[in-house]
């Protein structure tokens, strides 16, 4: 099941779904695609290491326990609580997800 995009604002989903329509139909090539993805889509959030410790801090569990709940490895948790390493995509936005909602959100 893929993820829903998000995009900047309402007016650029709606350019953003006009383009795709044309990609379906053969009249827009991929790197025009491309382009489009890159103006429409918003970028995921930048998390540096101290608002990722905090989050887990305020989730009140350890770096072992958040990997699980994160479905990644302790060492990739580490490597982000000390700036050796920034969240991809999906996971920074997992990462937004569980600050504003808490961790209970991914059980």
């Amino acid at each position: 099941m893929a993820t829903k995009p998000r995009f900047k604002s309402d007016a650029f989903e709606a350019i953003h779904s006009a383009a795709a329509g044309l990609h379906r139909s053969g009249v827009v090539g991929k790197q025009t695609m491309r382009e489009f993805d890159e103006i429409c889509l918003a970028e995921a959030p930048h998390l540096d290491a101290k608002t990722i410790v905090q989050i887990r801090k305020a989730a009140k569990v350890s770096q072992p326990v958040f990997a699980k709940y994160l479905n990644t490895s302790t060492s990739t948790v580490q490597k982000w609580e000390s700036g050796a390493k920034q969240p991809s995509g999906i996971a920074a936005r997992l990462l937004q997800v569980v600050k504003k909602h808490g961790l209970e959100v991914l059980t």
